[in-house]
């Protein structure tokens, strides 16, 4: 009896085995890498949270902003005056805003800023310079 062909047919197999074995160990290395990976990410997120959970305790509550009328400009208002370094006059706001200079625009800008006073969020500074409270 030949037994060459059945060794040559189980060296086959042996060969197919260990290429099996090589590629199933290259893929373990791989996810053990991606693993390290997550691991470091979830560990830096565990201390960003512990960070920001004590940074919280030491930043001082706000009180909450009156409720703003309706119109769109009140926030733009605001906006506004958040960027300014110094007391505004509607004229001023009314080009902030980019509205046309008319006395009937520059009027309602400054019934806007008269109720904006009335709210406690700005004060007039001099007659007809506002600014933020």
């Amino acid at each position: 009896m030949n037994v060459e062909p059945l060794l040559d047919a189980l060296g086959l197999q042996e060969d197919a085995a260990r290429t099996l074995a090589d590629d199933l160990r290259t893929q373990i290395d791989e996810l053990h890498g991606r693993l390290r990976e997550a691991e470091t990410h979830l560990e830096h997120l565990a201390i960003t949270r512990k960070t920001v959970t004590a940074l919280a305790d030491r930043i001082p509550a706000q009180a909450d902003s009156p409720d703003l009328p309706e119109h769109p400009d009140y926030p733009r208002i605001l906006a506004v005056f958040n960027e300014a370094t110094g007391p505004l006059r509607a004229r001023d706001v009314c080009e902030a805003l980019d509205h046309e200079l008319l006395p009937k625009n520059i009027e309602g800008t400054r019934a806007k800023l008269k109720r904006l006073i009335k709210l406690g969020i700005l004060t007039e500074a001099d007659v007809g310079s506002f600014t933020r409270k």
